[in-house]
């Protein structure tokens, strides 16, 4: 034991530190909703993390699977729809190879989850994977963060920070620095938790996004027998920048 205080409390990191960044961000929800309102069936989401989309979207009566990587995010999605009654239910799978026995008529992937993947041959296996479970027609719809133009390389003027307070601990996470590496935009941040008894703890960590312009991901879509339908935008705020949704009709 190294007598250090903990990161936040035993057998809850990974999900405590996604709601910190991002259970606030709801700029997209009423993208979503439009696109599940259109669609007639179930609703995949792809790289689910707690639930922000699809609990909000089951919220409004859509039945909604949500997949992601890491279990801890997973159960902590199902025991938040279980605790609402909420036609949602998690997964837990990798988005490049899953196989639920079953077609959707809308799947997701908002926060730039495809641009997590490397490569061209990684977006190849989930676009594979995706039209796979999609019904004839139905929409698969892809987020993609705005080319991060005008923002300097190296330190930045931190903003407000993310800030949750949960169980008489304080959380915050706020992004220090944005660099370029290898095509791939990665952004630093810094983590800090507070316990109840005052102790403060401090980690730094790194999230990097390809770089995947709405052009690149529509030709792949094609090339893998989706066709693509106008996009949509997600305008920026003072606190996030602006996203493109790729929209891809499944094959017949």
């Amino acid at each position: 034991m190294s007598g250090r205080p903990a990161l936040a409390p035993p057998g809850a990191d990974a999900a405590i530190w996604h709601d910190v960044e991002c259970s606030s961000y709801d700029v997209d929800l009423s993208l979503w909703r439009e696109l599940a309102d259109e669609s007639a069936g179930p609703v995949l989401e792809l790289g689910c993390g707690t639930g922000r989309v699809a609990l909000d979207l089951a919220a409004r009566g859509h039945e909604v699977t949500g997949l992601d990587s890491d279990a801890e995010l997973v159960t902590a999605l199902e025991e938040r729809a279980s605790e609402r009654g909420l036609p949602a239910r998690g997964v837990v799978g990798d988005v490049r190879s899953f196989a639920l026995g079953r077609r959707f008529d809308l799947a997701v992937l908002p926060m730039q989850v495809v641009q997590l993947l490397r490569g061209r041959d990684q977006r190849a296996s989930m676009l594979a994977a995706a039209s796979s479970h999609l019904e004839p027609g139905a929409v698969l719809a892809i987020a993609l963060a705005d080319p991060l133009e005008g923002v300097p390389a190296g330190p930045i003027t931190p903003p407000l920070p993310d800030v949750l307070e949960r169980d008489g601990w304080v959380f915050s996470s706020i992004p220090v620095a944005v660099r370029e590496d290898a095509g791939a935009v990665v952004v630093e941040r810094v983590r800090e938790a507070v316990s109840p008894a005052g102790e403060l703890s401090r980690a730094e960590v790194t999230i990097s996004l390809e770089r995947v312009t709405a052009a690149m991901m529509e030709q792949e879509g094609a090339n893998a027998g989706y066709t693509v339908r106008p996009s949509r935008q997600v305008t920026a705020t003072s606190e996030y920048v602006g996203t493109t949704v790729v929209l891809l009709e499944a094959p017949s």
